[in-house]
């Protein structure tokens, strides 16, 4: 399954990027916390050269707490500063604030030299598709600022957000790039919903997920949906034993479509949706090397 989505208007989200850089003393990137690097943006680095850099592993109730430390760790040994969120619920956002002044320590005290005081910081908040940027501003500012969704592509333009006297946000559309090299890289994008679903198959897109959850999470998918099958030993599962998980699921939560036979495709999208909701448990879809 080879995934790729680069709709037009990101093209344009990117140039308007471009634009208002350099009125930005701050990059504020948001990842997922399942899938940290697969989430970058990898033009992020380039448009945030010479800026201060603020990573947030958001969604961070969704991942695997070990794999939250050693992704924190990752970041911070290439430079950037970084904090665990999870904006739906406030966890981590207290402490947002000190970790901006830090990163941008250095700029506050060139402007108190110049005699410039109280100038805000002003931060660009950016990251992929649904990666949770409307949800992080508004739990940020305590206040709906923001339109927001479940589903990618809910901001369409730029947004200027003052919050206080000492801080500005800009918000932007998520934006992709224009093409995977990594065939991993798509897929674990598609699983996380940063992918619009509506050019996906998704009983093949479930498939790949039973595939890699067998290998890295085995006990999963047995216990959630209360279903028993031979286990392979971390080996690859053929496309029938699969299939025959799909089966399994749809039996047990009576997915049912005319004539009694079971509906995978209705069993697949409730897979999905659980993994994206976190009811198949703390998974990370990725490790540092």
């Amino acid at each position: 399954m080879n995934v790729q989505w680069y709709p037009g208007h990101m093209t344009k989200a990117k140039r308007m990027m471009q634009e208002d850089i350099k009125l930005i003393d701050l990059v504020i990137e948001l990842v997922d916390a399942r899938l940290p690097l697969s989430s970058r943006n990898p033009d992020i680095d380039t448009l945030g050269q010479n800026k201060a850099r603020l990573i947030l592993l958001n969604k961070s109730d969704l991942a695997d707490q070990r794999a939250n430390r050693l992704w924190t760790e990752y970041f911070k040994n290439k430079g950037f500063f970084v904090l665990e969120v999870n904006s739906r619920d406030n966890t981590g956002i207290k402490n947002v604030d000190a970790i901006i002044q830090e990163a941008c320590r250095e700029k506050i005290e060139r402007d108190r030299k110049r005699g410039i005081i109280n100038r805000p910081v002003r931060a660009m908040v950016v990251g992929i598709p649904n990666v949770g940027k409307s949800t992080f501003i508004n739990t940020y500012a305590k206040k709906a600022c923001t339109k927001t969704g479940n589903k990618p592509g809910v901001t369409k333009g730029k947004q200027w957000i003052k919050l206080s006297k000492t801080l500005e946000l800009l918000d932007t559309p998520g934006i992709l790039w224009p093409k995977f090299e990594d065939k991993a890289v798509g897929l674990r994008l598609a699983f996380a919903g940063s992918i619009n679903d509506e050019i996906l198959n998704l009983t093949e897109l479930t498939m790949e997920l039973i595939k890699f959850l067998e290998e890295s999470y085995p006990d999963t998918l047995a216990e959630r949906y209360s279903i028993d099958y031979d286990k392979k030993d971390g080996k690859t599962l053929e496309t029938g034993e699969i299939t025959d998980i799909l089966y399994k699921v749809a039996e047990k939560r009576n997915c049912v479509v005319k004539g009694g036979e079971y509906d995978i495709d209705k069993a697949a999208k409730i897979i999905l949706e659980d993994f994206r909701k976190g009811k198949l448990g703390r998974i990370t879809l990725e490790l540092p090397e």
